[in-house]
């Protein structure tokens, strides 16, 4: 189904959701720009509010006619998909994107968003205001040739299993999901689970069938993908608040007129902001509820603190790693 907003030049947004209906469809220009988005999710989910709110700036910011193309639901795959395009400059320009899956292309990039980084809300958004990750996105962008414009997320990630785990012993060999980036695995491994990286669209059936027993995640991706239905207990780790970036295919950018490109900056900045905002505020909504419809049983972890005893060690040997070590300590001392 297709879904058009009209704005004042040219901005076409295509859904594949059935939840949205066709409100209008907007005249192509045969000059126009046509720029190329997607998601993995429907059109109630933050990362794609913040996507169409990123085409609503540019459109407002650029002196043009552009036109945009978002598909939603995975139509066009998962996260590590879309790195492949947006590296190659093929299919689409720009979405939004967890560092970890990045990490094929720029080894460091998964720093971003390594466990326990941030101490706190107030912690995460000085750091995201701040220039501290200009050195991940120098390396995204000469490694990997993509470009961050903006930074999203805000959500916090909690564990979510198909039994209870409320303390160290619960923890001890559980079987989990994790993004694919190695600092991931070592994390959760250091605090006593038995992570695997699986592909995110096979995390339902894997869970349904007993390959693992969970994941970790935060509330606008349990709601939206229904991970509930096989996982109902959410354990409140706080381990990780999400770090989002809007990224843009270098190819592509390059090729747009100057005007755009310097709207796609200032777009994407604003975009970052009021993403961060909206999905700050919706988690703890949203966790509440499904816990209200009876979807999810929260617990809180019993032994959080130890937690960051054991993971600090192993921070700092990722970080040594990938000569970050000045960098890591820049974050936690913001």
């Amino acid at each position: 189904m297709l879904f058009g907003q009209k704005f004042k030049k040219v901005i076409k947004t295509t859904v594949a959701c059935a939840t949205f209906a066709a409100l209008a469809v907007s005249t192509t220009s045969v000059n126009a720009e046509t720029l190329r988005g997607a998601s993995m999710f429907d059109g109630n989910h933050t990362f794609t509010k913040t996507m169409v709110k990123f085409g609503e700036l540019v459109e407002q910011y650029y002196d043009g006619d552009v036109e945009f193309d978002l598909r939603l639901n995975g139509e066009l795959g998962v996260e590590k998909d879309y790195v492949t395009f947006l590296n190659q400059g093929v299919a689409i320009d720009y979405t939004i994107l967890a560092p970890s899956n990045m990490a094929r292309f720029a080894p460091s990039i998964p720093l971003m968003d390594m466990p326990f980084l941030f101490r706190d809300l107030d912690h995460w958004n000085t750091v995201l205001s701040s220039d501290t990750l200009a050195p991940l996105e120098k390396e995204l962008s000469d490694k990997a040739d993509i470009v961050i414009v903006g930074y999203a997320g805000g959500g916090t990630r909690n564990l979510i299993s198909s039994k209870r785990i409320s303390n160290m012993d619960e923890l001890a060999g559980h079987k989990m999901r994790v993004m694919g980036a190695p600092i991931q695995a070592q994390i959760f491994a250091a605090i006593g689970a038995a992570p695997s990286a699986i592909s995110y669209n096979e995390v339902y059936n894997a869970i349904q069938t007993g390959v693992v027993s969970g994941l970790e995640n935060e509330a606008a991706s349990i709601q939206n993908l229904k991970f509930y239905e096989v996982a109902p207990n959410v354990t409140l780790t706080s381990h990780t608040i999400t770090v989002r970036p809007i990224v843009f295919s270098g190819k592509s950018f390059r090729k747009l007129p100057e005007k755009l490109q310097a709207a796609i900056k200032k777009a994407g900045k604003e975009a970052g902001d009021f993403g961060r905002e909206l999905e700050t505020r919706e988690d703890g909504i949203k966790l509440k509820q499904m816990a209200d419809a009876g979807q999810i049983q929260v617990a809180e972890f019993a032994d959080r603190e130890k937690l960051l005893t054991i993971v600090k060690p192993v921070q700092d040997k990722f970080a040594a790693s990938i000569n970050a070590t000045e960098l890591l300590e820049a974050i936690r001392s913001k």
